[in-house]
């Protein structure tokens, strides 16, 4: 159990300058407790693989613990939910991130458990192209459930937030500061709302400045709590091309949006898929067969036809092609059906949870 001993030495370590969380959970796990950490002879805990002399430089209650003292007494008067890295209840995800943060605080209704959780992440300068992509995509992917993660910027971000809310999904905003403030303050209207639908998530404390440095080691929460990262919009340098690459580190599932070669905004996402760190993502369909949701849906259960289902007249023409064909790929049932490709992976989609269609490895659709 967390006793709030060992969550005031905790903080105590957070605040020890140069060690860092990866050597944070390494002298934790070889002594036993933060607590344990502070009061070990320092020639002991150099022994640690990987503990050197300058991370345990600035090792000192006397230096630390009254910083920790108030920090704690905030967390006490706000009643702060609080996840520990060797809780139950710290995410499976982030438990296998070496550099994943020893503490977090969140606020709002977040259930991160056994769940389909994906990150958005783009330009702060989103265009139409990108925030009807993005919201498509979000409303596509309902039916599935999966827990949206962004870092309530502005542009993608807040599109990718706002889109999970209006579609009644979970969403984790991840932030850059302290949970006693929103940054930009324009967003606090979407506060409340969010945390209803979710919550925030950040490991930083209620006294930290705000500074940029902040935004990268976000970015690594982002990456790390989900298992795929989806860059929907970005010049050729930005926030969100870190946070791919750190997705990329944690071996986990990359997407970029291609645009065109001219567009500004799109010059990160197509360096992306050229230099093949990212899956090109036309569609949710895309996303939903590359992470095998499909898949694991199936594998779980028989599906069955249900009686007396109602079809939309699209839905109609696609499952009667089906009908006649048995099994036919995504890209033949379009241009057969003479829709788009990203409109009939929706309506494969609908048809699927109404148990008329099952996915097939390799885009092979086939009626039940």
């Amino acid at each position: 159990m967390f006793s709030e001993t060992e969550l005031l030495y905790t903080l105590a370590l957070q605040r020890v300058k140069n060690l860092g969380d990866a050597s944070a959970k390494k002298l934790i796990r070889a002594v036993g407790s933060a607590e344990g950490v502070f009061k070990e002879k320092k020639h002991r805990l150099l022994k640690v693989a990987g503990i050197g002399s300058l991370k345990l430089k600035e090792l000192s209650l006397t230096e630390q613990l009254p910083a920790a003292e108030t920090e704690l007494k905030y967390i006490r008067q706000n009643n702060i939910n609080y996840r520990y890295f060797l809780d139950e209840n710290y995410p499976e995800r982030l438990k296998h991130c070496l550099d994943g943060p020893i503490l977090f605080f969140e606020s709002g209704t977040i259930n991160l458990k056994n769940r389909k959780t994906i990150s958005i992440v783009g330009t702060r300068k989103v265009t139409t192209y990108g925030a009807v992509f993005c919201r498509q995509l979000v409303e596509t992917l309902a039916p599935l459930n999966p827990i949206i993660v962004s870092g309530f910027a502005y542009g993608v971000d807040i599109t990718a937030h706002k889109a999970a809310m209006d579609s009644g999904l979970q969403t984790v905003g991840c932030l850059a500061h302290g949970l006693n403030q929103i940054y930009p303050k324009n967003h606090k209207k979407y506060v409340a709302r969010l945390k209803e639908n979710g919550g925030f998530i950040t490991e930083f404390w209620s006294d930290d400045p705000f500074d940029r440095n902040n935004f990268l080691k976000r970015n690594r929460i982002i990456a790390g709590l989900s298992e795929a990262t989806i860059v929907i919009e970005s010049a050729e340098k930005g926030g969100s091309l870190v946070t791919a690459d750190i997705a990329n580190s944690y071996n986990r599932d990359v997407f970029a949006v291609p645009g065109r070669a001219t567009d500004s905004q799109s010059q990160g996402c197509n360096n992306l898929i050229k230099s093949n760190q990212a899956h090109l993502l036309n569609s949710a369909e895309d996303l939903i067969y590359m992470l095998g949701w499909e898949l694991e849906e199936t594998s779980k259960k028989p599906q069955q036809k249900q009686l007396f289902v109602e079809l939309t007249e699209e839905e109609q023409k696609v499952f009667t092609y089906l009908e006649t064909k048995q099994k036919e790929l995504l890209d033949t049932i379009a241009l057969e059906c003479r829709f788009p490709t990203f409109k009939v992976a929706t309506l494969l989609l609908n048809l699927e949870l109404k148990g008329l269609v099952r996915p097939l490895p390799g885009k092979l659709f086939e009626a039940i």
